[in-house]
């Protein structure tokens, strides 16, 4: 009876899961199988609709023979270093903020909040007026008298990149305070106290206190936050379209413009390919890292 009670509940089970397993693979892993193929043939505008070409490992070797390809790799990686870095510390630290009940901190936890719901699209489009050569960022400097002709936050080669992978940054920062905010809230009240009747000052708590309470936050933002920066195009589409030349274009922003610019689907998807590779790797390590934090 046992047997058959679990053969019964097994076969639920599995009826259950088969629906969401066949969206799955509708939504997500043909696309991936139709790009795995698209990277190794000659897929073009003028061959989308007819027979694909199919040229082995063509469009990786033209890619990684392409002498610009070098610079947008490191543009990729500094852009992914400096949003997570700033995506943790910032987040961390807003969430040291509103980790109190006072009417500041809810204020401050409301503002981060729309901040992060604003569309990509909106507040990239914000920023690009905010830092525009008339711009409130530079009509102030001039006021000031720091600069007469501006900055070119969004057009100078040094400064585009950067430009862009900050306002990420600040994007970022409020998923993670509330990430961040939920581990502080776990800490237990009785050890703050404790440190502070041993003379501890706010930064020692938050350093042996708050940081080590926070560290399985923390490691899985970080995994998710490199994600969410290797996999960043829109903000780059909005505020610089890769520009001034290719100062910040990355790999995302490369495969569009190889798939939807010049028409060159085989090259896009080969661009693409190498893309998701990183963040599947990424995506295994994230899962293994919650089955471990799970099991604790």
């Amino acid at each position: 009876m046992r047997r058959r009670h679990g053969q019964r509940l097994g076969d639920q089970r599995l009826a259950l899961a088969l629906p969401a397993a066949a969206l799955i693979l509708i939504l997500a892993i043909w696309p991936l199988i139709q790009l795995a193929v698209m990277s190794v043939n000659d897929v073009t505008s003028a061959t989308l609709n007819s027979d694909w070409g199919f040229i082995g490992a063509a469009n990786f070797s033209e890619l990684f023979a392409d002498p610009g390809f070098p610079r947008v790799v490191a543009n990729t990686l500094i852009f992914v270093v400096i949003v997570t870095a700033i995506g943790l510390v910032g987040g961390f630290a807003a969430a040291v903020a509103v980790s109190s009940s006072t009417r500041g901190a809810s204020f401050l936890l409301g503002l981060m909040v729309f901040v992060w719901a604003l569309p990509p699209v909106v507040n990239g489009s914000i920023w690009k007026f905010l830092l525009g050569d008339n711009g409130l960022f530079n009509e102030t400097l001039r006021a000031l008298g720091v600069t007469e002709g501006g900055i070119g936050f969004l057009y100078d080669p040094q400064l585009a990149l950067w430009s862009v992978a900050l306002v990420n940054a600040w994007a970022v920062v409020p998923f993670n305070a509330l990430i961040f905010r939920a581990a502080l809230l776990n800490i237990d009240e009785q050890v703050l106290e404790a440190a502070e009747v041993d003379g501890a000052g706010p930064w020692q708590r938050i350093r042996h206190v708050l940081i080590p309470g926070s560290r399985s936050a923390a490691t899985v933002l970080a995994i998710l936050t490199v994600v969410y920066a290797f996999r960043s195009f829109d903000f780059i589409y909005v505020m610089t379209a890769g520009g001034p030349g290719t100062a910040s274009t990355t790999l995302p922003y490369l495969a569009y413009v190889q798939a939807f610019v010049k028409l060159d689907y085989g090259s896009g998807a080969a661009t693409a390919l190498i893309g998701l590779s990183v963040i599947v790797v990424l995506a295994l390590i994230y899962a293994r890292d919650a089955r471990r934090t799970e099991e604790l």
